[in-house]
């Protein structure tokens, strides 16, 4: 393969890491402890766009040397979406590892390589670099492909991912500094985290987007997120012809998160708007979009994998800040906290479904396949709305044989009887932050 790059473009690149780039002011991520002295395989940090992911390889290279680990010369970070290396590939790698070595004197013990799917054929560069036995290896991506299991299965052992999301709420709060204890939920302090916790729900939780002072630049900052979503990492990626029908699917999903998605229905839709697009085209899009990390979507619950396939499924936006901009809060404000449930689901990896019989449940938990626990969502829980969440959730539990359930709201707290058991009332802001089993 002919090499693409010219050594200069190298060795301004490591030139600029090792001498000029100075590690932010980083607000710590909640993330299991890692010791990269001791790392076997490859560690993956995977999720959406602009959710964090380069400021906690940052936040690992600052406990390098932070701690006397390693020094700014033994680790080497690459930004593959750096301009100066637009046609990077396999055969540039080991040029740029000799432009650390003749720069810093020696080789690199930590490599850390950010937005990976940048470089084509990644996991033979990785596996290559693994087998030599000379580095830890951090690697950063924007496509859920990376936590797919045929990615571990290619490296054959290598590999370890890490999923990282925005931020959650308690991460939220520590930036805000506001301090949790057991007793703030019945204290006066309480008031003071209701209030953060919708600004949490109505903003979401990107870094940048958290830390904009005025709702016009977070507005912004969401639009321009959505739209690197749309060109580079479907349009671009893809190669998509049908652009009106990607806009019109986008645009759906922030109308409709924590709906029932019917593709069947959707297609009807587009041509009763005169746009022509066929199931496979948008069930295409709908999986560009989800290895995008725009959204996630849910099953309907069953045992059958044929059944679980054929039915709709809920999709969720994988930060509640999109809703934004869709319909207005007040008017879709109990399916935003639905969705803002959903997510914290899928950090906690939980294995979460739908139930649909003659009523619906919101969600189901399941361990190791059996269903553990059922949860409904709405934004309270009223005499005009108790008899409909309650009959999903009992019917649910029923059918399931589930006793642990529990009806999540924005700020109420109770129990309430049902004929299949008792169910918990808890604030999403209380579920949010209490401690998890290990």
């Amino acid at each position: 393969m002919v090499n693409n790059m010219n050594e200069e473009a190298l060795l301004s690149v490591v030139a600029e890491w090792l001498e000029e780039t100075e590690l932010p002011e980083l607000v710590p991520r909640q993330i299991p402890e890692i010791d990269l002295e001791d790392l076997r395989r490859v560690l993956a940090i995977v999720g959406p766009r602009r959710a964090g992911k380069t400021f906690l390889m940052y936040q690992l290279i600052a406990g390098l040397e932070r701690t006397g680990q390693a020094s700014r010369h033994e680790i080497l970070f690459v930004d593959l979406e750096d301009y100066r290396l637009t046609g990077f590939s396999v055969a540039d790698v080991d040029p740029l590892l000799a432009a650390f070595q003749r720069l810093a004197g020696g080789p690199p013990r930590f490599l850390f390589f950010d937005e990976v799917q940048r470089l084509p054929d990644w996991s033979r560069v990785l596996r290559t670099l693994h087998n030599q036995g000379r580095y830890s290896i951090v690697v950063s991506g924007s496509n859920s492909k990376l936590l797919h299991p045929e990615i571990a299965t290619e490296l054959r052992g290598r590999y370890e991912d890490l999923l990282l999301l925005p931020f959650s709420f308690d991460e939220f709060l520590r930036l805000r500094k506001i301090e949790v204890t057991p007793a703030t939920f019945f204290a006066a302090g309480r008031g003071r985290i209701v209030a953060a916790f919708e600004e949490y729900l109505r903003s979401g939780g990107f870094p940048e987007v958290v830390l904009a002072k005025a709702s016009g630049e977070r507005r912004k900052l969401l639009q321009n997120y959505f739209r690197t979503i749309f060109y580079r990492d479907v349009v671009e990626r893809h190669s998509i012809r049908a652009r009106a029908v990607l806009e019109a699917l986008m645009g759906e999903l922030l109308e409709s998160a924590g709906c029932l998605f019917s593709i069947s229905g959707f297609e009807k839709s587009l041509k009763a708007n005169g746009l022509a697009g066929s199931k496979r085209t948008i069930s295409n899009y709908l999986q560009y979009l989800q290895e995008a990390f725009f959204v996630f979507a849910h099953e309907k619950f069953s045992h059958s994998p044929r059944k679980r396939l054929m039915n709709p499924k809920k999709v969720y936006l994988v930060d509640t800040g999109f809703a934004s901009l869709g319909r207005s809060f007040s008017e879709n404000r109990g399916r935003i906290l639905e969705n803002l449930v959903a997510i914290e689901l899928h950090r906690r990896e939980e294995e979460a479904t739908y139930f649909k019989s003659r009523h619906e449940c919101d969600f189901i938990l399941s361990r190791n396949r059996r269903p553990s626990e059922a949860i409904q969502v709405c934004w309270e829980l009223s005499n005009r709305n108790q008899k409909r969440e309650l009959a999903g959730l009992t019917e649910a539990a029923r059918t399931l044989g589930i006793e642990n359930l529990l009806i999540l709201t924005f700020d109420q707290r109770d129990t309430v009887e049902l004929t299949a058991g008792t169910a918990r009332v808890l604030p999403v802001w209380e579920w949010l932050l209490a401690p998890q089993p290990e």
